[in-house]
């Protein structure tokens, strides 16, 4: 069992820099928006109970509308709701990684498979390891590991189907969980840097095929990768 991690008086009193971000609209949307933001960022860290009282003085919102925001990102499957103990940013499970890379696995290798290397516009997987080569050059291996998920990202973009990014939003919001429980991000994200550059390469040569094989066996090794840091921490 994952012990609860609290989180600081620092990142609460940082959640009042956003309250400005609030408005007369749909403030359970955008009271949901800022927490998910900090989840993703890693202000928020999974494992970490939400403080009700801490965030409504922070933004400066009632209890009950919180509350309708948390519901949302139940529903996201980004935190959990424990009867009698409160709000946690969700720890996904081994199960829930390898689902994760089975629902990669078909997306990403559909949208390679399928490729016409004639008309694709490779515009944003070539940003996204710009911006991965960047963050490594200051050793920022968080940084690197966000714009891993947006060359992943792009490449399911592939696909031309608004749909399926719909579908898979959700994906990466969790995989960036899954990534945060990761406790050395340089080891974990640097090899795949390299890995990201040769699946572009081989795109941009044509090479679709071979693109296709390196990314299965990219995303086989990674799965791996993770499942045996969440097996040590069960044990």
């Amino acid at each position: 069992m994952v012990t609860p991690l609290h989180a600081t008086d620092k990142t609460y009193s940082a959640l009042s820099s956003r309250r400005g971000l609030l408005d007369r609209g749909s403030r359970s949307t955008q009271i949901a928006d800022i927490v998910r933001s900090c989840i993703l960022e890693g202000a928020f860290r999974p494992g970490t109970r939400l403080s009700e009282p801490d965030i409504c003085s922070a933004l400066g919102v009632s209890l009950n509308t919180l509350r309708e925001a948390f519901k949302s990102l139940v529903e996201e499957r980004l935190v959990v709701h424990e009867l009698n103990r409160g709000v946690f940013v969700r720890v996904p499970t081994p199960d829930d990684v390898a689902e994760l890379y089975s629902c990669r696995r078909i997306i990403e290798g559909s949208a390679v498979r399928g490729l016409d290397i004639e008309t694709a516009d490779l515009s944003a997987l070539r940003s996204a390891l710009t911006d991965a080569d960047a963050y490594a050059a200051v050793e920022d291996w968080t940084g690197v590991g966000d714009a891993d998920i947006t060359f992943h990202k792009a490449i399911s973009a592939l696909n031309n189907s608004k749909r399926l990014d719909r579908l898979m939003n959700d994906v990466w919001n969790e995989l960036r969980l899954v990534f945060h429980v990761m406790d050395d991000p340089h080891t974990f994200h640097q090899p795949y840097l390299e890995r990201n550059h040769t699946i572009f390469d081989l795109i941009t040569e044509g090479e679709i095929a071979s693109a296709e094989r390196v990314l299965s066996s990219y995303l086989s090794d990674a799965e791996t990768q993770i499942l045996a840091v969440y097996t040590a921490e069960i044990r």
